[in-house]
């Protein structure tokens, strides 16, 4: 039996919000204690285009892939760009409709979203995915107080994943990575409507994290200050500073 890893990723990929698989992962997750999921959500993944970028992030960190696309055509590249680098993929849906359709005799109806309530509340959440993936690792800087709330932090401080979070319970959230020498944005200095809440974590477990993602983009391992734990220190007391 292979020893697992303290750590993986797990790349949920979804035409709607992204809570089914969400669900899912985490119920599946939970039984293996001595491994923790590093969750990527990409919501709303509609076109070919977004699903080539969402596998420009699955190369640079490949992992398990969970997928509800009801779109054919969308589901079968997703297979066939995981076949081609060698990494496992379920489409999450596909086996309890395939029963559905076996006892009913009728096939689905491949409706995007169909198991959301198209009320307020829903569209509400939409919009909030929407601004939050325009508005991601600082992109967008300017429109800092049409935001609910923005995160900052130091790189591999979980803050697209936490955004992507707030977003599917319709909070509008930008994130602002944090750089040594790099100033914020005057926008988020002046920005007067949102939560600001920094993001931290311990050097370690940074240090950890970027290490698993030089180590699975290359097969030679330099270490630089982006992995040493006294840089990272350094970092995150830039970080606290401009939060105090």
């Amino acid at each position: 039996m292979n020893k697992p890893q303290s750590f993986f990723h797990l790349h949920l990929i979804s035409d709607a919000t992204g809570e089914t698989l969400l669900a899912a992962g985490r119920a599946a997750s939970a039984q293996y204690k001595d491994a923790r999921a590093i969750e990527h959500i990409y919501p709303l993944i509609r076109t070919e285009k977004q699903i080539a970028k969402v596998f420009e992030d699955i190369e640079e960190e490949p992992g398990i892939i969970l997928y509800t696309v009801v779109d054919q055509k969308l589901a079968r590249g997703i297979d066939e760009r995981c076949a081609a680098m060698g990494l496992p993929c379920v489409s999450v849906l596909e086996p309890v409709l395939t029963v559905f359709q076996s006892y009913l005799g009728t096939p689905a109806g491949r409706r995007v979203g169909a198991q959301h309530v198209l009320d307020a509340e829903y569209f509400r959440r939409i919009d909030a995915l929407n601004f939050t993936m325009d508005h991601d690792d600082g992109q967008l800087p300017a429109n800092m107080d049409d935001a609910d709330v923005v995160l900052i932090g130091i790189s591999r401080t979980s803050k697209t994943p936490t955004s992507i979070y707030l977003a599917n319970r319709g909070i509008k959230t930008a994130n602002i990575p944090i750089v040594l020498g790099v100033p914020v944005p005057e926008s988020l200095v002046a920005a007067r409507t949102p939560l600001i809440v920094g993001l931290i974590a311990t050097a370690e477990r940074i240090s950890h994290v970027r290490q698993n993602r030089i180590l699975g983009n290359s097969s030679t391992y330099v270490p630089t200050d982006y992995v040493d734990r006294a840089a990272i220190n350094e970092e995150l007391a830039h970080a606290r500073q401009i939060c105090t």
